[in-house]
């Protein structure tokens, strides 16, 4: 996991509304700073706070855990601290889930591979669904606010959360994005995931469900290759099944590898492209929102 890694020790991640051009810098240590400036300046102020950021804390604090790790062989070091990293985060999580439940707002958390269409299926719902169900998203990527603009454009409100070195979101972070976002009562949050299908799978960020997106060109047994990501899951959009006459990709044997590691996973084939299927995302999302609705308060 991130914690033996090290992929976010010293880590800073930027949390950016596009619509008001605010910044937000969550430090390693939880320090939360919040700004406004042009895009110029903050492409050079980023950079150099980033890069700061990410030479000193990174390469002193982690060097000094891994050479004191393999000097003196303490394994239950590095186990504590992950298992305090996590205990954290499903802290923070609990209390983000409070807080959607409280406003009636359901939080989907969407993972993938890079390339799998999630942004692209994310843009196609907002367009078909503008005026039915009110959505915000929260884009998550370690550099660039390219996807936050696409769904900008596609007429939803948008953060984007940078996470630099970090290959997944995590709850702090979510919710330095939703306080940006401000999202109205009974809406939906698409959390869109870092493209990663292992380390999102193990932090919880206080979302309703996971919907793992799963591109027809990946092959189909990455369900049993990433299992733990399947199993987190609680639906799965195959999609780009548009291209299906073009690819030696076994559908059934897809659905049955998923089955076997998650035997109540539901799955939905669709293309973002052709609208193939989409149909049936929409009546489960719709299905989904106002049961946030009704069970708020159970």
């Amino acid at each position: 996991m991130c914690g033996t890694c090290g992929c976010q020790d010293g880590n800073k991640a930027t949390v950016t509304n596009l619509q008001t051009g605010e910044h937000t810098h969550i430090d390693a240590d939880g320090t939360v700073t919040t700004h406004t400036h042009d895009h110029d300046d903050h492409h050079h102020d980023h950079e150099h706070a980033h890069d700061h950021s990410h030479d000193h804390d990174h390469s002193h604090d982690n060097d000094h855990a891994h050479t004191h790790a393999k000097a003196h062989g303490n394994v239950g070091t590095t186990i504590a601290l992950e298992q305090a990293i996590m205990q954290k985060n499903d802290a923070l999580a609990e209390r983000n889930r409070a807080w959607f439940a409280g406003r009636e707002i359901l939080a989907l958390n969407l993972v993938s591979s890079p390339g799998s269409g999630k942004t692209t299926i994310l843009e196609r719902t907002i367009i078909d669904q503008k005026g039915k169900i009110d959505i915000s998203v929260i884009e998550g990527d370690q550099q660039t606010a390219n996807d936050a603009q696409r769904i900008k454009d596609s007429g939803a409100p948008a953060v984007q959360i940078n996470t630099g070195t970090g290959c997944h979101l995590e709850a702090d972070m979510v919710m330095e994005g939703v306080k940006s976002l401000k999202p109205k009562s009974g809406s939906v949050i698409m959390i869109e995931n870092v493209g990663n299908l292992v380390c999102p799978a193990l932090f919880d960020l206080g979302e309703a469900a996971k919907v793992a997106i799963l591109s027809v060109t990946e092959g189909e047994d990455k369900p049993v290759k990433y299992p733990h990501m399947f199993q987190a899951s609680d639906v799965m959009l195959l999609n780009k099944i548009d291209l299906l006459p073009h690819l030696d990709f076994d559908v059934e044997k897809c659905l049955d590898y998923a089955r076997q590691v998650n035997p109540h996973i539901k799955v939905i084939q669709l293309s973002a492209k052709t609208g193939e299927g989409m149909d049936e995302w929409y009546d489960w999302l719709k299905a989904q929102s106002v049961q946030a609705s009704e069970q708020a308060f159970d």
